[in-house]
């Protein structure tokens, strides 16, 4: 049959060669919207990155624990039923709040600092010490609150799965997001420079929870006198090309010891930094350089005591007392046991390497 046949409709001539351009238009407009309309389906049929968020995924804990402390209790982070529970299922948990019976949405009261102090009790238990002891941290001091640094993408997330809260990238909030220029009159930060965190210098204490009893806590799931609290010292650990502030943990589980070092940043943020004889050639720099280990916590007659000042994060060169718990009552590890080393995991930090060691034992001029 000849291609140039017509059709006659209403006195309208339609060759066939017209007829297949407009139906290659009409498939090719059907295609269009498919694409267009399934793209945005997609878009939104997405999980949130939210989702994807640290607050969500609890990913920080999860890991820490999983690479570390799990090699001695053989059991995984998911069947730990308290620990497994500390994370954000939903928007609700900061936005939603009850109002005459009835549950209503609120940006508002996700930027209430007791909404996050809910969750974060640690820096809330650092806020009070604070106060009683004078050393409150000076932004919070000034009234600021926790969104005033740290944004939506800390909040929310970027979109990024991160491993930890200490991976680069996972927290944009730092100090030279406000503070652009360093005062040069100062002569540490010249010294320095970029070799050393600004925390490193300008927290005044560190909180970390020692001898925490596992074994205890598997049985009861109570927190609450199963560790020893910690307010005595400041580790100095290697992160991201910079010397910065770490703090250690440290666990008794199946008669066996744990510890672990990780950086730390704590919010007690102090205007004033420290001295530099808080470090160079301190205490327990004259102990290490002599060859001895720093106490670092030590029981004398029935209480716990813990080294007070700045030290370097040595495994080898720093000494740990260990308890088992019965009852109520802390007895010491088996001889046996205490001779056994460490296990020891180093989250995200490094020790200090033997020439920075050796910068540290020499008195500042």
């Amino acid at each position: 049959m000849n291609s140039n046949f017509f059709t006659q409709e209403g006195g309208n001539r339609t060759t066939s060669k017209q007829i297949v351009r407009r139906k290659g238009w009409t498939v090719g407009l059907i295609f269009f919207y498919v694409i267009i309309f399934g793209e945005l389906v997609l878009a939104f049929g997405q999980a949130s990155f939210f989702e994807k968020s640290l607050h969500h995924t609890g990913a920080g804990m999860r890991n820490a624990y999983n690479e570390g402390l799990m090699k001695l209790t053989n059991i995984p982070y998911d069947k730990l039923e308290e620990c497994n529970q500390c994370h954000v299922r939903s928007c609700d948990a900061c936005h939603a709040y009850e109002k005459n019976d009835k549950f209503v949405y609120s940006t508002a009261k996700a930027k209430e600092m007791d909404t996050c102090l809910k969750c974060h009790g640690k820096e809330g238990m650092l806020f009070m010490m604070g106060r009683q002891m004078g050393n409150l941290d000076v932004h919070v001091a000034k009234g600021m609150i926790c969104v005033d640094c740290h944004k939506d993408e800390d909040v929310h997330g970027d979109g990024n799965i991160y491993k930890s809260m200490r991976e680069p990238g996972a927290v944009e909030a730092s100090c030279e997001s406000c503070h652009k220029e360093i005062n040069t009159e100062i002569r540490a930060h010249t010294v320095h420079g970029e070799k050393l965190a600004c925390n490193a210098c300008h927290l005044s204490q560190m909180v970390s929870c020692m001898n925490c009893h596992f074994d205890t806590f598997l049985r009861t799931w109570k927190r609450e006198g199963n560790f020893f609290l910690n307010l005595g010292y400041s580790l100095l650990m290697n992160h991201n090309g910079k010397v910065t502030a770490g703090t250690a943990m440290s666990f008794v589980t199946n008669n066996q010891k744990f510890i672990v070092f990780s950086p730390q940043f704590t919010h007690s943020v102090q205007k004033k930094g420290k001295a530099c004889g808080d470090c160079h050639a301190n205490e327990a720099m004259k102990l290490i350089q002599q060859g001895k280990s720093v106490p670092m916590m030590v029981s004398k007659d029935g209480k716990m005591e813990t080294w007070k000042g700045v030290v370097p994060a040595l495994p080898d060169r720093l000494q740990w007392a260990y308890f088992n718990k019965e009852g109520e009552t802390w007895v010491p590890l088996s001889a046996q046991a205490q001779k056994l080393p460490e296990t020891v995991q180093w989250w995200y930090g490094k020790p200090l390497t033997e020439e920075q060691v050796k910068r540290l034992t020499i008195p500042s001029k």
